[in-house]
């Protein structure tokens, strides 16, 4: 498909179009099945169109305004996590185990650092974790 700006020579109207093709364009103005819109005029021509091209700054900067939203969103369920959860650092394994099978009485929220083979044997264990990316402060 390729669109075409095209100009009716008779009121000076211009539109745009779509064809299968260049020369699906040629086919249909030799049979005379174009007209203008406007006032019926078969005396159409083509002329070029500006291509609608992104530049590389424009998607650039469209990525980078997109990844700043991740990055606040994230830092944002840090916040709450930090305020609301105990960091159990690298305990977090042994910790969810804890309070999963109930030795350690308290059902708190708790957070911390774990393998990806400790959180696989927690899913097998049908303990419940999550994982999210994490984004350490350059502050500290």
């Amino acid at each position: 498909m390729i669109k075409y700006l095209l100009n009716c020579k008779s009121c000076t109207l211009e539109f745009e179009s779509w064809f299968a093709s260049s020369n699906e364009f040629d086919k249909l103005k030799k049979l005379k099945l174009l007209n203008c819109q406007n006032c019926n005029s078969q005396k159409i021509e083509k002329s070029l169109m500006k291509p609608n091209l992104a530049s590389a700054n424009f998607k650039k900067d469209k990525f980078l305004n997109k990844n700043k939203n991740v990055m606040k969103k994230i830092k944002e369920y840090q916040k709450f996590i930090k305020e609301n959860f105990e960091y159990v650092g690298e305990n977090f394994a042994y910790e969810a185990r804890s309070i999963h099978y109930n030795k350690n009485k308290s059902k708190k929220n708790i957070y911390g650092k774990a393998s990806l083979e400790d959180i696989k044997e927690l899913e097998e264990e049908r303990i419940n974790t999550l994982t999210i990316p994490w984004i350490e402060n350059k502050d500290n």
